[in-house]
Order: structure tokens, then C-alpha cells, then sequence
């Protein structure tokens, strides 16, 4: 600041409040947040695993941000859940509504077609509460025991080979076929989609199918069976809860990487004093035995991370699969 302006501000007391009176006003929500309930809409029905995730951090973060945050619930179906991606975005940018998030958030823009909902522009990242890694699995009695194997196998018996996961838009199908254009073996590979990932595992473990990609949580238990082999992870690097498993880009894919997620994200222009608020007790949340053991476990971890850092992610997240449907030449037939 000038000496000038420095003068000129001291010189008129009367208009520097009258300035900073607005300011002190607009700033006075955010110093108070939250001074009522919070609504955390969540595009899926009761009981399911997200669902679960959203009570059980709702719950922690209540109990230390001293206002309860309320889960509604709101099965609307269809990719994105387009209606509470609305709702959410056209909601007052003020902290008290928030969105339960999962990847098919970011499938959105890519499978719906004339979708008037920006992932990015149009909400404020919150937190990422947790991740999990795909496992890409074959049958035990099969000769396919890595990667490498199952690209061989596939590119020796082209139109053969086949890999089966749920519904054509839903997140293990595009993870799926991430891998199979990156291994280039789409053209060789035949996908079967199923209306959900158990009866994708069931034909895999019958050896009807030759592949499949699952979240962990749902694959690890079916491991112990001996009718499932693991061949690779999509995280970065391996778990350990399968610390001998290589991941899929340790196997000659470098660079691929895929997560299922859940997190919260706002309305676009609420405040980052606000979203960085709930995200500091998300993470104390995440941190909390009660949580991160639970996730731990299941071969899952529960992040509770910056606002800052989710942003990033979904800014990153949404291109990829924009890019991917567009040369799949997709769209999506169910939720």
C-alpha cells in the first residue's frame, strides 16, 4: 500500500467502517459455522456400503463439530444421480448442504448426455473420506496367474477371452476397460456386463468367464474360497492387506491407477473457511479407531483429506474417464 492510500485511508475513519462493516458481516457465518444441522444428501438407498461410509463419519464429525449432520437419502438411480447433483448445486453455498460423492460423479459428464452439472465448476470440494483399490481376478483353474498371462492369453485367442464386471457405465466397468485399452487388448477381449458384482464373480468363480474386475472389499473374502485368483491391484502401490500382489502397473502398465472413493463436496462458492472446517474433523474422524480399522481391514483407508487435495483429484479424475468413454463410444443402460 501506498503512502498515498495509507493517508487517505487514516484521513477517513468514517468510510473505512463503513467498509469494513460488510466485510465483518459477511465473515460473521463463517467464524459461527455450523450453527444448525447439515444435510448430507446421499443418491443411494439405506444400508449400502456408501450409504454405511456417510453414516459412520457423519456420526464422528457431529459429535465434534457440535451439529448434527443429517443423512438423506435419495435413490434416484441413473449415472451421477443426476437429481441430487442438482439439488446440490443449485443449494445456497453456505456449508449446510452437502453431497455424498463416488466415482460415478465423475463418469457423469462423459455418460449423460446434455448433463447441465459441472463436477468441477459447479460444486466446492469437502473431503475425501475414503479410497479403496480394484482387484483384477481370474479363475483359479485357469493358466492365467498374472497380468502378463492374461494378456498373452487374450491376444492368442482374440474374440475368446472375456472379462466380466457390472453394468455398462458403472465404475468396474470403466475401470475394466481403462485396462483393457492400456494393456491393448480391447479389440481381443470381450466384455460381459452384470447387474452386479456378485454375480460377476459368481460366473468367474465357476469359470464361465475369464476375468473380472471387483472392488476389494467385495473380492478379497471370495479369495479365501481358492476358486478366485488375484492377478493385480489398481492402486499405486500394493496393500497390505495383499502385500505379495503386485499392482496392475507394476506388471508391465505403467501409470495405471484407478480407486473407488466416496467423499463430500459443496455447492460452488462455499467458503474454503467452511469446507476446510469440516474437513479438519473428517480427519480426526478418519484417524479414530472406530474408522480407520474398520477400512483398514477391508483392505480400504479412510483419508479425511484437504479440501485442496480433492479438488485436485476430481479435476484430474473427470477428463480421464471423458476421454476414455469418448473412444469406448459409450453410453450408460443402468446406474
Amino acid at each position: 500500500m501506498t503512502v498515498a492510500r495509507v493517508c487517505a485511508w487514516r484521513s477517513t475513519p468514517a468510510l473505512f467502517v463503513a467498509l469494513a462493516a460488510p466485510m465483518a458481516t459477511a465473515a460473521q457465518p463463517t467464524a459461527s459455522y455450523p450453527a444448525k444441522p447439515i444435510r448430507l444428501i446421499v443418491a443411494q438407498p439405506p444400508g449400502g456400503s456408501t450409504d454405511i461410509t456417510m453414516r459412520l463419519f457423519a456420526q464422528k464429525v457431529s459429535e465434534s463439530i457440535g451439529q448434527q449432520i443429517v443423512v438423506d437419502n435419495r435413490a434416484s438411480g441413473g449415472v451421477g444421480s443426476v437429481p441430487s447433483l442438482t439439488t446440490v448445486a443449485k443449494a445456497a453455498p453456505d456449508g449446510y448442504t452437502l453431497l455424498a460423492v463416488t466415482p460415478s460423479f465423475t463418469f457423469a459428464p462423459a455418460l449423460v448426455k446434455d448433463l447441465m452439472i459441472d463436477p468441477v465448476k459447479d460444486f466446492a470440494a469437502v473431503t475425501q473420506l475414503t479410497r479403496a483399490p480394484y482387484l483384477l481376478v481370474g479363475f483359479s483353474g485357469s493358466n492365467i496367474k498374472s497380468v502378463k498371462d492374461l494378456i498373452a492369453h487374450a491376444k492368442a485367442q482374440p474374440g475368446k477371452f472375456t472379462i466380466g464386471a457390472t453394468n455398462i457405465g458403472s465404475g468396474t466397468h470403466l475401470v475394466a476397460m481403462r485396462f483393457l485399452v492400456t494393456a491393448g487388448i480391447r479389440a481381443e477381449t470381450t466384455y460381459v456386463p452384470y447387474k452386479g458384482v456378485a454375480p460377476a464373480l459368481l460366473e468367474l468363480m465357476s469359470g464361465r468367464i475369464d476375468a473380472s474386475m471387483a472392488g476389494i472389499v467385495s473380492a478379497v473374502p471370495l479369495l479365501k474360497t481358492g476358486k478366485l485368483r488375484a492377478l493385480g491391484m489398481s492402486s499405486a502401490k500394493r496393500s497390505s492387506l495383499l502385500p505379495d500382489l503386485p499392482t496392475i502397473a507394476e506388471q508391465g502398465l505403467p501409470g495405471y491407477e484407478a480407486w473407488a472413493f466416496e467423499g463430500w463436496s459443496a455447492p460452488a462458492q462455499t467458503p474454503i473457511a467452511i469446507r476446510q472446517t469440516l474437513s479438519t474433523h473428517a480427519a480426526r474422524a478418519a484417524q479414530s479407531t472406530t474408522i480407520a480399522e474398520r477400512y483398514r481391514a477391508d483392505g480400504a483407508e479412510a483419508l479425511g483429506s484437504s479440501p485442496d487435495a480433492f479438488q485436485r483429484f476430481i479435476a484430474q479424475e473427470v477428463p480421464l474417464w471423458r476421454a476414455l468413454v469418448k473412444e469406448l463410444g459409450i453410453s450408460a443402460t443402468g446406474p
